[in-house]
């Protein structure tokens, strides 16, 4: 099943909570992931970041609680039920959300002051619209924010390749093979050709740093699909190279034939279309630059162990 989010967790967190006791955050963890009847799959399910994305919404579901003033930290990743929560579950609420939450003075604060922070040191969450419901945790928001713009960018990228001159998308080409990591050891190593009897080819650069392998190009900035005919017409200028690999970029996409081709052949082809050229170009930093880092932190528990022995 779907993962729960983060106030369809709440509630049944605090219930668990009602006997008194201190709990641990993975104890809740394993029977909440039970009462959810949540599979290996799904707890193995993770956000961008890498974090499992059950893990993630159970720590958040905990720090709402916890701001509301509902649970208590006796000791790091361990909850206890306060008063206020034991209120709470007497009233028998069905759901714990924000709006339920907004009612205690020092969570509707806390909360307030959070977003204000993240309009002023996040553009992503400012400006970039999300599909991510308004249960997910401030991560997962954030996260899917980045993403948004990320997508936007790479196609105003690809707009922008489009509108250059040949030589200057050629010029670019060789520029993020570089930043990818090839010719970039040696003076020379990219050697941007793109002159009349080049035979198809339009740049040469080397994959190692002694220039022994050599990885031809051939970019092409097309609107309209790229076909069969067109890779054949380049695998045919690298065979007359004795050339083993080469790299076919284009603004444009290919067509089925044209990847079934290259699948055929006897020499190594990579077909980069728009899209993957725009997303290279934005992994790389290629066309782009750096607005803002933001870094992300979280408490780190075992600074807090005092020594026992003390």
């Amino acid at each position: 099943m779907a993962i729960p989010s983060l106030f369809d967790i709440t509630l049944p967190m605090l219930k668990l909570l009602a006997d008194g006791s201190t709990h641990a955050l993975k104890e809740l963890g394993d029977t909440l992931a039970n009462q959810f009847g949540l599979t290996e799959a799904d707890l193995s399910e993770r956000i961008p970041s890498g974090m499992p994305k059950f893990k993630n919404r159970l720590g958040w579901a905990r720090s709402e609680l916890r701001l509301a003033g509902l649970v208590e930290l006796p000791k790091p990743k361990h909850l206890r039920i306060t008063d206020r929560g034991r209120e709470v579950l007497r009233s028998n609420p069905v759901r714990l959300d924000r709006s339920f939450f907004m009612r205690y003075p020092d969570y509707a604060e806390a909360v307030s002051g959070r977003e204000n922070r993240t309009e002023q040191t996040s553009v992503a969450v400012a400006v970039a619209p999300t599909s991510v419901s308004l249960d997910a945790a401030p991560e997962e928001v954030l996260e899917s924010s980045f993403s948004n713009i990320q997508h936007r960018i790479e196609s105003e990228l690809l707009d922008k390749v489009k509108t250059c001159s040949p030589a200057f998308f050629e010029k670019l080409v060789i520029d993020l093979l570089h930043r990818m990591g090839y010719g970039k050891f040696r003076d020379g190593a990219a050697i941007v050709t793109g002159k009349p009897g080049d035979e198809g080819i339009d740049g040469v650069i080397s994959e190692d740093p002694l220039g022994l392998d050599l990885v031809h190009v051939q970019a092409k900035r097309w609107e309209n699909p790229v076909g069969r005919p067109d890779v054949q017409l380049f695998v045919g200028a690298l065979q007359g190279k004795q050339a083993r690999k080469g790299v076919f970029i284009t603004t444009s996409s290919y067509n089925e034939n044209a990847r079934d081709y290259v699948r055929t052949v006897g020499v190594k082809i990579a077909l980069i279309d728009g899209q993957k050229l725009a997303h290279l170009m934005y992994e790389h930093n290629v066309g782009v630059s750096d607005r803002r880092t933001l870094v992300l932190k979280s408490v780190d528990s075992d600074y807090f162990l005092e020594d026992q022995e003390d």
